[in-house]
């Protein structure tokens, strides 16, 4: 028995590492997170080279026709209307696509995880103020301007009540912790308490509100371009305006206005993969739905048998 008791913990100290290093590995091998973070990181790829790498101008004309040109060795996706090239349009419109939702994403999170976390950590009159401020901002709608910059702005103003709600309700679960409350007796000021012991745990839910206004953004500025309500700069929204004014998807133009929707189809899709993915990691039940869900189809179907114990004689 003491040779057994002086063992144990040698073998747990051994043991202790690799769990470690397990549940750090486990969120990148997520085939969402992988799959979305591909495709994101192809577009960004195409807004940073594609300015560089386009073959022409994107307002520059080519020929004279009544009417778009199919696609060609000399111009991949076809031409415009206007004897434009569609290829370079579409590499040079991702930058301006990537730089307002980047805006956008970054200053309204910032905005949510200050007025969310505080709100649901002071509580009492701080919490109602800030509250009716996310519930005013919520209804405020969108404005058109011309400035990417300015746009960003102006989509993160509209775009960051809700992950402000999520971030108040989740500070609200966190506040009465144990560690917080030790926290609290130690003397800790309550700003020192949010940024050490309430927005660490809560860096995958800022993740999820990070990429929930980035997608927000995509959409909020693509619509605002189709509808002309901003300077499209060569934007896949203003491709589409563009292509919806000289009837090109009855007149049969697909090169127009099919690899635009596409670009942002896919862009989409890598956000919400890349959210999906973290939901998954942060969610016990969902995490635990998708290991059973690859036991079931990577192994063996098991049966409920009983054991049946045979004694000496043969009976059981």
């Amino acid at each position: 028995m003491a040779t057994g008791i002086g063992t144990d913990p040698v073998a747990v100290t051994q043991a202790a590492p690799p769990l470690k290093r397990q549940h750090s590995l486990r969120l990148p091998r997520s085939p969402k997170i992988l799959i979305g973070l591909g495709i994101l990181l192809f577009f960004v790829l195409v807004a940073i080279l594609g300015p560089i790498v386009r073959p022409d101008s994107p307002d520059a004309t080519f020929a004279n026709s009544p009417v778009p040109l199919a696609p060609t060795a000399a111009h991949w996706l076809g031409t415009t209307q206007a004897q434009q090239d569609v290829f370079s349009q579409l590499l040079v419109g991702g930058g301006s696509m990537l730089l307002v939702a980047l805006i956008g994403g970054v200053i309204a999170t910032a905005g949510s995880v200050v007025i969310g976390v505080t709100a649901g950590y002071l509580g009492g009159l701080a919490d109602e103020l800030l509250s009716m401020l996310i519930i005013l901002f919520g209804f405020i709608g969108t404005s058109g301007q011309n400035d990417l910059f300015l746009i960003g702005i102006i989509i993160s103003l509209t775009g960051w009540a809700f992950g402000a709600r999520v971030l108040r309700a989740q500070t609200l679960s966190l506040r009465n912790r144990d560690y917080v409350d030790a926290a609290k007796i130690t003397g800790e000021r309550w700003w020192r308490i949010i940024a050490t012991e309430i927005l660490p745990n809560l860096i995958p839910v800022v993740a999820t509100s990070f990429l929930f206004t980035v997608l927000y953004a995509v959409g909020t500025y693509t619509a605002l371009a189709f509808l002309g309500l901003v300077n499209p700069n060569w934007s896949w929204g203003g491709m589409l305006l563009y292509a919806q004014n000289s009837n090109a998807e009855l007149s049969g133009y697909w090169w127009w206005f099919l690899p635009p929707g596409l670009a942002i189809a896919l862009l989409g899709t890598s956000l919400v993969l890349l959210n999906f993915g973290i939901d998954e990691f942060i969610n016990p039940r969902l995490r635990a739905a998708g290991l059973s869900g690859r036991r079931r189809r990577g192994g063996r179907p098991e049966f409920a048998l009983t054991p049946v114990i045979r004694s000496e004689g043969g009976h059981s």
